[in-house]
């Protein structure tokens, strides 16, 4: 038990101290290895997950089959064989003690939803049975008045459904010592429309790959059955004590510190990145991917991130679909996993000012399914070893630059949340300009295409002359990292960097996707026409890839995206620079940007719409809490600490003045303390009028949104700047919140 006498910060300190290690299933380490690590992770990887593998032994032939081709080739899952595959998945999750299912869905709060069901029922005789039917499988009904819409639904008009989605696995939670089988699902309201991330996400795979297909099929490669993306999202978070957590109401309510003074230490010294992995956070993290790893989810990396007290992890590429349910996980399990060390996870953009912020790096490509093996799983960003296939990977190529350029807006308004407000553009993330790093060899590739160095020469020896052909032949990477960069070309993948760490990722990527698939629709329209006027398809395909070469100049850059020189070079270019999130989610609702989505069928104009205000009045909402919290935290924290070291100041000045004392700096001290006491007073009465404006403004979201992006972020950023100064200055003894270093550099 903590000392009495103590303040609760300092009880708090204390008390961390103390703690012991606890070892990766939660118990004390006692040495003797007891955790997960006596096994293999070979031996319990997916154990609790039932996917197409586990229902081959289960399931018949020709059910397995038609199951198999609804996940393989997108295709629509065959109602006939659902009884079947409801009671194998029944048999097998009550075998390993589950109670419940539910419909594992994710809404538009960038969480993930869920409604239990007992596998409960009563035969025809009322005795209790488990039972669980293909219609239960396959739908659900929740309500889903309660759920974000923006318009698309009223609140009265609670119908809505989920819908299993067969490409993800089935699997099964453990929290609580309870069991519940969880159902991977789409949700959308009573007249079809979505209300969730994954089903535009799903619509979005299924355009690219209709899109993809038909230019391999004009580029002569047959047999593609589907082109499906993969991604690997590199996930980056902060880890402290719990204690520490309780005690800072910001980060309980708003996910960040919204006060807090620098320490004299941050990560100047650059000696957190990589470094060894504190035992205590050693032990959380093992234990996270333990849990992971029983759900299927091969996470492969863990490392220390540049600032104190950051992380990451990082797993193996999947299919996008799949690896989106997987990243909800791992954001989940990460949280939950981490109360039990005594730790809080922070997913938030920016908890701490000062220091580096978190992303979540989306490495992304596009591969084939093909009936012929030598082709099934064929990565189209990545160079060949034929100048056939260099042909196909510039032009893929040349349609992923192609997208980027043309959406550049959408593709920022897919990362506009607040927290990325305070992210992107500092030191240690993207801008929030859109740019494309290409690397050394593929730039002088291109510019050598666009400069008309082949030309004259046929496709075969155009790829000689440029050296394409060797690429894969080179040990080292083909390009270096930007790390400046918000979307970069890292060897047979792009980066998108720029999104944030507490997004859900199928936004962001659903919007790729539909750029990637317009601009592959547009190439293919123009490749048909060139190829009428040459006797090659591949000399036909290295004119067009030389004309979108030429149209996306603007968009490549090579050099550092984090100095000023840049901003400038962008402007000249015409690029856009969407500093603030209302601006940036603006895009959505732009002539282009309608056309590609709703043209493509990913999301009609109300759907798209309804994006725009869910996101925009989550933005208004997030800023207002912090708002609010930052005015609870001055009042009734800051300010009532500031007021007792003043009267200590008084009473020993005092003191000294009673007991003949003739220099009393403490009148000096209390005089500049009365000062700052002022001016943050000033300050938090302008940030509440402010508050007050903005909340009378419900009705006129954009108008607010614009009001709280501007007047409301700088009358923040001024108390903090009074806040903070008095952290500065008053006694250590009395200041009752957590501070930097005791949260980032712990004991």
């Amino acid at each position: 038990m903590p000392a009495t006498g103590l303040n609760p910060r300092k009880a708090a300190i204390q008390d961390i101290a103390a703690r012991t290690v606890r070892n990766s299933n939660g118990a004390p380490a006692n040495g003797n290895g007891n955790g997960n690590g006596q096994h293999p992770t070979s031996e319990y990887f997916g154990i609790n997950t039932f996917g197409a593998r586990q229902m081959r032994a289960r399931l018949p032939k020709d059910v397995f089959a038609k199951l198999v081709g609804a996940i393989r080739q997108g295709k629509k899952l065959d109602a006939e064989i659902a009884p079947t595959v409801a009671q194998v998945i029944k048999e097998w999750a009550i075998s390993r003690g589950v109670t419940h299912f539910t419909h594992w869905f994710q809404p538009q709060t960038g969480l993930t939803a869920e409604k239990h069901d007992a596998f409960l029922s009563f035969d025809d005789k009322q005795q209790p049975m488990e039972s669980f039917t293909g219609a239960q499988l396959i739908q659900s009904e929740p309500d889903a008045s309660s759920f974000p819409s923006g318009g698309l639904r009223a609140t009265w008009e609670a119908r809505g459904y989920t819908a299993w989605n067969p490409a993800s696995p089935v699997f099964i939670v453990e929290s609580g010592n309870t069991r519940t089988l969880c159902i991977p699902s789409v949700f959308i309201g009573y007249n079809g429309e979505a209300l969730d991330e994954m089903t535009p996400l799903l619509r979005s795979s299924d355009a690219l790959s209709k899109k993809a297909i038909e230019m391999l099929e004009l580029l002569g490669d047959k047999n593609v059955l589907r082109v499906y993306t993969t991604l690997g999202p590199e996930q980056e978070y902060f880890l402290i004590d719990r204690a520490h957590f309780a005690l800072r109401p910001d980060l309980v309510m708003a996910g960040r510190t919204l006060i807090g003074a620098p320490p004299p230490r941050g990560q100047q010294l650059e000696d957190h990145y990589f470094g060894g992995i504190p035992e205590r956070v050693q032990a959380c993290i093992a234990e996270v991917e333990h849990e992971l790893y029983k759900l299927g989810v091969p996470i492969v990396t863990r490392h220390n991130e540049v600032a104190p007290s950051q992380f990451e992890m990082a797993p193996m590429f999947e299919e996008t679909d799949l690896s989106v349910d997987h990243n909800q996980l791992v954001m989940s399990v990460l949280r939950r996993v981490a109360l039990r060390h005594g730790l809080q996870a922070l997913l938030h953009e920016k908890p701490f000012a000062g220091i580096n912020g978190s992303g979540k790096h989306c490495n992304w490509s596009m591969a084939i399914t093909s009936d012929d093996p030598n082709f099934d799983g064929t990565n189209l960003l990545k160079p060949g070893k034929t100048p056939h296939q260099n042909i196909r990977f510039l032009v893929f190529l040349a349609a992923v630059l192609k997208g980027v350029h043309k959406h550049a807006g959408l593709l920022r308004a897919s990362i506009g949340i607040s927290g990325n407000e305070h992210r992107l553009g500092a030191n240690e993330a993207p801008p929030a300009i859109i740019s494309v790093f290409m690397g050394t060899t593929l730039t002088r590739v291109i510019e050598d295409i666009v400069n008309g160095k082949t030309s004259g020469q046929s496709a075969q020896q155009a790829m000689i002359k440029l050296g394409v052909a060797k690429l894969p032949e080179v040990e080292q990477d083909n390009t270096d990292r930007n790390r400046t960069s918000p979307f970069a070309f890292t060897g047979a993948k792009f980066e998108f960097r720029a999104v944030g760490s507490s997004q859900s990722i199928a936004f962001p990527v659903m919007l790729l996707n539909a750029t990637v698939a317009e601009a592959l629709g547009e190439l293919t329209a123009t490749l048909r026409d060139a190829i009428k006027k040459t006797k090659s398809v591949d000399d036909a395909v290295l004119q067009v890839v030389r004309a979108a070469f030429k149209e996306t100049a603007t968009i490549r850059f090579e050099g550092n995206n984090y100095h000023n020189d840049w901003v400038k070079e962008a402007e000249k270019r015409g690029l856009l620079n969407l500093r603030r999130t209302p601006e940036a989610l603006a895009q959505l609702l732009t002539k282009s940007s309608r056309a590609c989505l709703t043209k493509l069928g990913i999301l009609s104009k109300s759907e798209l719409e309804s994006r725009y205000h869910v996101r925009l009045e989550r933005y208004a909402k997030d800023m207002l809490i912090e708002m609010h919290t930052m005015q609870e935290l001055i009042d009734t924290m800051v300010l009532p600490a500031a007021f007792s070291y003043a009267a200590t100041l008084l009473e020993s000045a005092a003191n000294a003045k009673t007991a003949g004392v003739k220099s009393i700096p403490q009148l000096d001290a209390a005089n500049q303390l009365g000062l700052m006491i002022t001016q943050l007073q000033s300050r938090r009465e302008e940030l509440g009028k402010v508050t007050e404006k903005a909340e009378g403004m419900h009705d006129a979201m954009e108008a607010q949104a614009t009001l709280l992006t501007s007047q409301g972020a700088d009358r923040m950023a001024d108390v903090r700047e009074s806040s903070d100064a008095l952290e500065l200055a008053v006694s250590d003894e009395l200041w009752p919140l957590p501070k930097y270093r005791e949260m980032v550099f712990p004991v």
